[in-house]
């Protein structure tokens, strides 16, 4: 992993990562994502059946972790006003439709200070 805050920096963090990877998994394959700063981990239940039917519950915030283990989930969110609990909540539906998903789940989001959130992952539950 290599954080890049300028673009002269790039190149050699690209080149560092991908010899780093072959090295350690015999694969140079690299991907890059956005960096943020002051990030929060916010997750959305779902609930779909086998009709395409596919609602959002209520977010999660999952935030407070010690070794990677969620410690605290707080819900609702106080920073989640209306709009963008419908906007993410949404985009949660829109996620679990486009893996034809079936039974209940989180899809969970990665927010940034302006609220702009982004697609972690989705985890199914029992």
């Amino acid at each position: 992993m290599r954080i890049v805050n300028e673009e002269k920096e790039l190149d050699r963090a690209l080149r560092q990562a991908s010899q780093e990877a072959e090295r350690s998994f015999g694969n140079s394959g690299v991907y890059i994502e956005k960096y943020l700063t002051s990030a929060r981990h916010i997750e959305i239940q779902i609930m779909a059946d086998n009709f395409e039917n596919t609602v959002y519950l209520v977010e999660r915030d999952c935030n407070t972790q010690r070794r990677h283990q969620k410690l605290l989930e707080e819900a609702p969110l106080l920073i989640v006003d209306e709009k963008m609990r419908t906007k993410i909540g949404k985009a949660a539906v829109r996620a679990a439709k486009a893996a034809f998903y079936s039974g209940a789940g989180t899809v969970e989001f990665i927010v940034d200070q302006d609220k702009n959130f982004y697609f972690m992952e989705m985890n199914t539950r029992i």
